[in-house]
């Protein structure tokens, strides 16, 4: 069962720096500062708001339970792969290793917000536990970006700039966001972007990868304001599949 490890949540110093943003405002980029706000963790449903977007996929038997397996300490854990076509090899493999097993399973999309409120509901008495699958494709970039030094975790690519610049924001519902990706791709497009419109500003901007567990764990605990701003895109398949499922949607009410 390829689950990724759990542990090594870090806790990213890097985003909770109160500093100047590099902001993209339509056709044109501007320099923005954060303003004061009250600081407070944001709440659970916030949370779960900013995740809700981005789906995800488990491995389900015929009545809808998670499919589980045993891990370190006989700890019940169950997969949720990031990337649809992961969990569907995941099955292709599973009928040649347990074809009978294979027989009965599905892939089920769940929105990242309810996997994470299940891993808050009776966290002191639930005995399952949740992985998250990493596209590996996603995880061989995030090594390249980090010099090799990446080793756990789903990772999620943000733009800096230099000297603690602060982070690049795209306009978003006429609101400054901190876009995060699966993909790294969507952020190299974001950056060229900006290299375009401010082509003096170009050798300050980086790639940064950090892990997507990271992330929620600080969304939950740190008291920073810039945290209201993080925004997390779905990736390019997973919007695909958001894309396929809204017209299947369609074609369904049309007379």
């Amino acid at each position: 069962y390829p689950i990724a490890s759990r542990g090594n949540l870090i806790m990213i110093k890097s985003l909770i720096r109160r500093s100047t943003v590099l902001g993209m405002v339509g056709a044109t980029i501007v320099s923005t500062c954060l303003v004061s706000l009250k600081a407070l963790a944001l709440p659970q449903e916030q949370v779960v708001e900013k995740l809700n977007p981005i789906p995800v996929f488990t491995i389900a038997d015929e009545q809808g339970a998670p499919l589980v397996a045993t891990g370190e300490g006989n700890a019940k854990v169950t997969g949720v792969f990031i990337s649809q076509q992961d969990a569907l090899k995941f099955i292709e493999r599973l009928k040649t290793e347990n074809p009978d097993l294979a027989t009965k399973v599905k892939v089920v999309p769940v929105p990242l917000g309810e996997v994470f409120k299940l891993t808050q509901e009776d966290s002191d008495t639930s005995d399952l536990n949740f992985a998250y699958v990493p596209n590996e494709a996603a995880v061989s970039d995030a090594k390249t970006v980090s010099g090799g030094t990446y080793e756990n975790g789903v990772p999620l690519f943000v733009a800096r700039g230099a000297d603690d610049n602060g982070y690049l924001t795209i306009e978003r519902n006429s609101q400054q966001v901190i876009p995060f990706f699966f993909d790294k791709a969507q952020i190299d497009s974001v950056v060229e972007q900006f290299k375009t419109q401010k082509p003096e500003l170009a050798e300050n901007i980086s790639i940064e990868v950090i892990p997507l567990e990271s992330v929620i764990q600080t969304l939950q605990t740190n008291d920073d304001p810039m945290l209201s701003k993080i925004t997390i895109y779905p990736s390019t398949e997973s919007l695909r599949f958001i894309q396929e499922g809204a017209a299947a949607q369609r074609e369904q009410t049309q007379p």
